[in-house]
């Protein structure tokens, strides 16, 4: 198949290497560099502490107790004395789960990686205490988030210690008119699983044998019609991984959590949505061979 887009020349530095790696063209749109090449040595962030000292935030993040139950409950996104992430962004990862996994899945120093980093949550954490970071979206909001794919990820096999993922899951925000954003894609179609299976794979890849990825997914009410998507995400990823826990998220930024809509919910019978699935899993020790994957 012909392609549009130029090929595009990807370095990047994983365990002190640095390796570079040609990304072809995608038939589904990946959207490629085709002016200058990308250089994954501007996207990898160190561990700073200059941010630690001007957020103030990284004692409460490496200070406060962590969650002993699976039900977790942020009211605000982010540490009133910090600002992790941007508030603003719809669909905002709060910063108090990207802390409980970093802190509880890796070491300083050990290398996150978010494919899908939205407004820049898991680079503030990440960095705030003490780890490098690769932050990829295929729109990104901030020059330390690379332009990338999530379905194709510019690193090398068994590389990365904790992978965190927090991917649309419908079409119902707008986050890129960029035709190869998942973010475009209806929930539970044909389209949206194949998509769906192409990150997991990729994030299966990368992901060091015995390490741990965490996915957050909310379901969908929309049109008088509920999809399971969490449901869907839990049996894909069943597939790739072995399963650590799930966490229940609390929702609180939601635009549909207002009176207005609590009243709708209430006349017309159905339910706005509470909670987001917080998967945590980890990758097997012995890679599971094509006919266990399916």
């Amino acid at each position: 198949m012909a392609c549009s887009l130029h090929d595009s020349t990807f370095t990047a530095i994983v365990r002190d290497l640095s390796i570079t790696f040609d990304v072809p063209c995608r038939s589904h749109g990946y959207s490629g560099v085709d002016s200058e090449p990308l250089t994954m040595a501007q996207a990898l962030l160190p561990p700073n502490t200059d941010l630690e000292r001007v957020l103030r935030g990284a004692d409460v993040l490496r200070d406060y107790d962590l969650e002993s139950t699976t039900l977790w409950d942020f009211e605000y996104q982010s540490p009133a004395v910090g600002s992790f992430g941007d508030p603003r962004f719809n669909g905002v990862t709060p910063a108090g789960i990207v802390t409980n996994l970093v802190r509880r899945y890796t070491r300083p120093g050990d290398l996150v990686v978010d494919a899908m980093a939205g407004s820049g949550t898991t680079v503030d954490v990440a960095r705030a205490l003490g780890r490098r970071v690769l932050a990829f979206d295929i729109a990104p909001q901030r020059p330390d988030i690379a332009q990338n794919d999530a379905r194709h990820l510019p690193l090398l096999n068994d590389s990365v210690d904790l992978h965190f993922v927090d991917p649309p899951y419908s079409d119902n925000v707008r986050y890129s008119g960029d035709p190869a954003c998942v973010g475009r894609i209806p929930a539970g179609t044909v389209r949206w699983h194949e998509a769906m299976e192409h990150v997991a794979r990729e994030l299966h890849r990368t992901l060091k044998p015995g390490h741990v990825l965490g996915w957050l997914i909310s379901d969908e009410y929309r049109h008088g019609r509920f999809t399971p998507v969490g449901f869907h995400v839990f049996e894909l990823l069943h597939r790739f991984f072995e399963l650590v826990d799930i966490v229940c998220i609390v929702r609180h930024h939601d635009r549909s959590l207002n009176p207005m809509w609590e009243h709708r919910a209430r006349k017309f019978g159905f339910y706005l949505r509470g909670f987001k699935y917080l998967f945590i899993t980890r990758k097997r020790e012995r890679e599971p061979s094509e006919e266990d994957i399916g």
